[in-house]
């Protein structure tokens, strides 16, 4: 699945648009960045609350998909930039980290 499958089909925000082409082969949910860096498997969709540009960095060194910014969590504008910058698909939702993963589960 896409990361444009995942957006339409969950009726996601865009917040942050770059290859909406990428696959999306698991899902990750962690906001302990440290803990992501080392453990989100790449080529996943991340489920976070952290929209700060230190989430960006750990997206790009875990090779991520994308972001998912969970329970309407905010994306601060300097975090907006640096993603624009390097590339990275972060998306947004009402939905909590777990009833999400379990709809991603159901997709992929």
């Amino acid at each position: 699945m896409t990361v444009k499958q995942l957006t339409e089909k969950l009726e996601l925000k865009i917040l942050v648009e770059d290859d909406m082409e990428r696959e999306v082969n698991d899902c990750y949910i962690g906001d302990l960045l440290s803990w992501v860096m080392g453990r989100a498997p790449a080529d996943s969709a991340w489920l976070t609350v952290m929209g700060n540009i230190n989430s960006i960095a750990v997206a790009t060194l875990a090779y991520v998909s994308c972001i998912i910014l969970v329970e309407n969590a905010a994306l601060d504008a300097e975090a907006k930039a640096k993603a624009e910058m390097h590339g990275v698909n972060i998306l947004q939702t009402e939905e909590n980290s777990y009833n999400l993963a379990v709809k991603i589960n159901g997709l992929i």
